[in-house]
């Protein structure tokens, strides 16, 4: 699907053109033109990206290829930019969705392949008019990525409910320690792909936000570097939680370990009160052709004494050693 905006003077003049109207809108150096491609078919991609816009072949291959690393490239008249959004949905927990920019002077194309809320946020605001609209490709990037950065917050604060679910279970008495595990690697595999994702676009916002280069007007850099500065504490605070995170699993590992340690202790303990009988037992179970204990009246009373007597002692001894 294809949406437009065209803008001048900060006001949208007109919407959803035609393909023959986007040309002559791209030909017009006084409008400002915003271009969304919503997951589209090749002949959407063929008749924009090349036919309007007439965009470097490497830089539509990296648009409809799937990135993994936020990254940013100069064309010299524009600039690709590759990053990524983050939501929580039903069917896979914690997904990711590339946004792929083109940011010229008077011109800002979009591309992803699923919707998008900061997307869809951005253009039924300049559906409505409410604000004003953006007299350049620069503006309407910053305010699709500042919605993008805010969208990363709901986010964090899920992966911080379940890390503190995490370390709730860690230290609780009992639990179902397979399941416990399966869903500790799951939250640390959420938490390197924030981060993974994070960094990257952190250090993109930084190119933009140095005013390097001449598309990013001077007015537009202290935006840009709230940008950076919201990006950095995403950043710090991913990796706190992460270590919070690693810390409970070394209390679980610690834990399991320890629990592991009473149950052997408390065989050998066991062990140790049953040697008597054991050893007892063991003596008299010998054919020996003489052992004057059997003949004896109280010979089994003398056994069982001693048994007793033994197996007493060493429970006594174990008990003020601990050991149960």
């Amino acid at each position: 699907m294809i949406r437009s905006f065209i803008f001048s003077d900060g006001k949208v003049v007109g919407q959803d053109l035609e393909l023959e109207a986007l040309r002559l809108v791209r030909a017009d150096k006084g409008l400002i033109l915003w271009v969304d491609l919503d997951n589209p078919t090749e002949a959407e991609i063929k008749s924009i990206l090349e036919g309007v816009f007439q965009f470097h072949p490497l830089a539509i291959e990296d648009c409809v290829k799937p990135s993994s690393l936020p990254k940013v490239e100069d064309y010299d008249d524009y600039l690709f930019l590759v990053t990524h959004a983050v939501d929580f949905t039903r069917t896979d927990k914690f997904a990711t969705t590339e946004l792929d920019f083109f940011v010229g002077r008077e011109f800002a194309v979009t591309f992803h392949t699923a919707p998008l809320r900061s997307v869809a946020a951005l253009a039924d605001r300049y559906t409505k008019g409410i604000g004003a609209g953006p007299r350049g490709g620069d503006r309407i990037v910053h305010s699709l990525l500042d919605q993008l950065v805010d969208n990363y917050n709901p986010v964090l604060d899920e992966l911080r409910s379940e890390l503190e679910d995490i370390e709730e279970h860690v230290l609780a008495k009992e639990s179902g320690q397979q399941k416990f595990v399966s869903e500790l690697l799951h939250v640390r595999g959420d938490f390197t792909r924030m981060r993974t994702i994070v960094r990257p676009q952190r250090d993109v916002i930084e190119r933009l936000a140095r005013g390097d280069n001449k598309l990013i007007r001077a007015s537009l850099l202290p935006y840009y570097r709230d940008l950076r500065d919201k990006l950095v504490r995403l950043d710090e605070v991913a990796g706190s939680y992460h270590e919070r995170l690693m810390m409970a699993f070394d209390i679980y590992l610690n834990k399991a370990a320890f629990e592991a340690n009473e149950g052997i202790k408390f065989l050998t303990a066991l062990t140790a009160v049953t040697l008597p009988a054991v050893l007892v037992g063991g003596w008299y179970g010998m054919n020996f052709d003489h052992m004057p204990e059997l003949r004896s009246p109280h010979g089994y009373l003398y056994a069982a004494a001693f048994t007793l007597v033994s197996t007493v002692v060493m429970a006594v001894y174990l008990k003020k050693k601990r050991w149960f």
